[in-house]
């Protein structure tokens, strides 16, 4: 089992870091998160940490190469796990270049870090959304590579970048890729919370398309504690996919959205759909499940009732 002692969290500002550093406070000696706090940054999210004499905020950018080394040094750091991304693919379409320089760029100045500190070990938080659409059968670990989205395409080579920095420089680094992830503290520009918050202000629900894209959904809990369960027993070099195993067409999520909140079926809009939408995602989860015991403890409905419990009182304000 890997020491996971002192952890410097990329993005721990954002959705799916701050839900980690909150699931890893009590299990680390110290938390350092270095957040650049753009629009998906919220240190809300962390009011529960942020006097916790483990935990330590730095305001700054991955792609500051000086930076993350002096933290490594000051704070002994021997595990880092990156979340820090650009990360919605809408973005990705009207403005490709800040996806580039912050998923690519700033993953490889992170691992230059590493390769002077090759006693550490580097954990990639990466997505689904680079091995493409498919519609039979699930993607997993072994699956080729074929994004379709440049928010994809930018993680599908900060992806390679780590599998080449681990063969070439002989670095200690896992890789895990994600199904789409929902729960408290999500921006709201963003799918659950964008229908919840509508749903709320009795607004138009808009959807892509027809509606019938497939997508995978995670409680971000659970993901978080894989990517404990991956910092503590995965094997370096390896990839992990991590799913949450409740697969459903976008429109009947909202639908399920629109029963929970007892909301009007009639605001449901259809929209045009937006340039190279992926019409499946799916992941086979088999080998995080067998290899290192996680599972899944959230249905899609549990999960959404917690979420929107969450997101009522916030929106209601």
């Amino acid at each position: 089992m890997r020491s996971c002692k002192n952890i410097l969290v990329t993005g721990g500002a954002g959705f799916i870091g701050s839900a980690f550093i909150r699931y890893a406070i009590t299990q680390a000696e110290k938390i350092v998160n270095l957040d650049l706090l753009t629009y998906a940054g919220n240190l809300e999210s962390l009011e529960a940490v942020k006097n916790d004499p483990r935990y330590f905020f730095v305001q700054g950018n991955i792609c500051d190469a000086t930076l993350v080394d002096q933290l490594c040094k000051t704070h002994q750091i021997d595990t880092i796990i990156h979340f820090a991304a650009e990360s919605h693919v809408d973005r990705s379409i009207a403005g490709p270049k800040a996806f580039l320089e912050t998923n690519v760029f700033g993953t490889f100045q992170l691992l230059e870090v590493v390769r002077n500190h090759p006693h550490i070990h580097f954990h990639h938080v990466s997505t689904d959304e680079v091995y493409g659409s498919t519609d039979t059968g699930s993607f997993n670990e072994e699956s080729c590579l074929r994004p379709n989205s440049p928010y994809s395409a930018s993680k599908a080579a900060s992806d390679c970048f780590v599998r080449a920095y681990t063969h070439t420089y002989n670095l200690s680094t896992t890789i895990s890729h994600c199904s789409n992830n929902y729960g408290p503290w999500q921006h709201q520009e963003k799918f659950i919370p964008h229908m919840i918050k509508c749903c709320l202000e009795n607004k138009p629900l808009p959807i892509y398309g027809n509606g019938l894209n497939v997508r995978d959904w995670l409680y971000v809990d659970d993901h978080a504690e894989a990517l404990w369960l991956i910092l503590q027993k995965g094997v370096s070099g390896e990839t992990y996919d991590i799913g949450g195993e409740c697969e459903m067409q976008n429109i009947d999520l909202l639908k399920l959205i629109i029963k929970l909140l007892n909301a009007d079926p009639s605001l449901i809009t259809y929209v045009k759909d937006r340039p190279g939408h992926d019409f499946r995602y799916a992941i086979d989860c088999t080998k995080i499940k067998k290899n290192l015991g996680w599972t899944p403890h959230h249905s899609l409905e549990n999960g959404l009732q917690k979420t929107i419990a969450w997101y009522e009182p916030a929106i209601k304000k």
